[in-house]
């Protein structure tokens, strides 16, 4: 697994649990069922319940019953509570209106004594009713799923949720107890799916994603060895919560390819500068050499030049020597411009043409330069995925992110090549998202 997601699961499970399903929270909720429940207990063989029709009064067999239930209930007599309520079940004859009066007090009693097979059976037959308001019903729905939560039976939980939200229930902590009881039986294929669906709604709505909603995806991404899913996880904590773990992570998923081309060994640097893991004098001075190396000497340009922008370089001992680079590297930027053209008439070969046709770009001329890089491909590279990559960065450095996009996800290979290019496509896409 991973190892930023080891540690957003030891931190501790509580930092992404159900937090708004508490005791206490349950009880309220149960309080205020059992207060509606109460209310409507109306008198024996006389009181009509309000807005009903007149034929829904208690009789005297039942009302005597539920009166006796109501008062044991008062005084915690769970026990004696329900055998009164199972006494009014079963008398014979009974009308539509004391069949749901008793299945309400069923459920008050069921309910504060902790009985939840009861309590679900009597919300049930409730919910069912067309007596019952559609609040109400949503409020039982709620009480259902949050009852069998707490009393650690998952699958029931997960029965109720999902009766729920398939006849369009909205309510969001529905959601969050059904994501909860699948992941807590190690259902994590259903509980990704649940989880993605909401992570997805919020951002299609314009909303920032949950944190911990995002990471309890990727904890169940990981759980199920989804790589691809996990770094676009990840990607989503780094673009609405930029922490360095996250896009450490992105990184790492990214690079961890066991035969990795040498040929990428700056490429894999600009996706570590990118995902903002670049922190010392001796890496930017580094990967500006890199670039250098690479015939790319506006790109070390702009590499070293971040690094003083950012702070890192031309602060300590080694700043003579930054400097000196610094003169190098823009001195190179000097001459190369000036012979573009000349590089560019010069270039026979694939990779030379991809190399001329790439500082052209970064020199502004973006149109002579990704049509040099095309041909550069045509001619054929070394490695034409590698020369692919190139073409993506030059693309999206020209600002032409739609055929950058385009072009990172025609890169093939198990080197190494598709993986960054992927990276950056998850990054566009990303940018994208956190725009909007």
């Amino acid at each position: 697994m991973p190892w930023p997601i080891i540690r957003a699961m030891t931190r501790s499970w509580k930092d992404i649990q159900l937090k708004n399903i508490t005791s206490k929270s349950l009880f309220q909720l149960r309080g205020r069922l059992l207060a509606g429940v109460m209310m409507a207990l109306p008198a024996v063989g006389v009181f009509t319940a309000h807005g009903a029709h007149a034929a829904d009064q208690l009789g005297q067999k039942v009302g005597t019953a539920l009166q006796k239930a109501q008062t044991d209930l008062a005084a915690k007599k769970y026990p004696q509570a329900m055998a009164d309520v199972n006494e009014a079940d079963a008398v014979t004859g009974k009308t539509d209106f004391e069949t749901y009066t008793i299945a309400q007090m069923r459920a008050a009693v069921a309910a504060q004594s902790g009985n939840v097979p009861a309590a679900i059976s009597a919300y049930d037959t409730l919910i069912a009713s067309p007596r019952t308001p559609a609040a109400t019903k949503e409020q039982m729905a709620l009480a259902e799923g949050s009852m069998a939560f707490t009393a650690k039976d998952y699958p029931t939980a997960v029965k109720v949720t999902e009766k729920y939200i398939k006849a369009g229930g909205k309510n969001p902590q529905m959601l969050t107890i059904l994501i909860q009881a699948y992941y807590l039986q190690h259902d994590y294929a259903n509980a990704a799916r649940v989880q993605k669906a909401q992570v997805d709604d919020a951002i299609k709505a314009g909303a920032k994603p949950v944190e911990n909603q995002l990471l309890l995806l990727a904890t169940c991404q990981a759980q199920l060895k989804d790589n691809s899913a996990l770094t676009k996880t990840y990607v989503l904590l780094a673009t609405y919560y930029p922490k360095p773990d996250y896009w450490a992570q992105v990184v790492h998923s990214v690079l961890s390819v066991p035969n990795m081309a040498p040929g990428l060994r700056l490429d894999i640097d600009r996706v570590r500068l990118e995902a903002g893991l670049v922190k010392t004098p001796a890496e930017y001075m580094d990967i500006t050499e890199l670039a250098m190396q690479a015939g790319l000497p506006q790109l070390a340009l702009d590499i070293i030049n971040q690094g003083y922008s950012t702070g890192v370089l031309g602060h300590d001992a080694s700043a003579p020597r930054e400097e000196k680079l610094k003169a190098l590297v823009t001195q190179g930027v000097t001459d190369r411009k000036a012979g573009l053209d000349a590089a560019a008439a010069q270039a026979t070969t694939g990779n030379a043409m991809l190399t001329a046709g790439y500082n052209y770009v970064l020199a502004g001329q973006a149109d002579k330069g990704l049509a040099l890089m095309q041909q550069g491909l045509a001619r054929g590279p070394s490695d034409v995925n590698i020369g692919r990559l190139h073409l993506g960065l030059a693309q999206a450095a020209a600002g032409r992110k739609a055929a950058a996009i385009a072009t990172f996800n025609s890169v093939e290979g198990t080197n190494g090549a598709r993986d960054i290019a992927q990276f950056w496509v998850l990054k566009l896409n990303a940018a994208s998202a956190a725009a909007h």
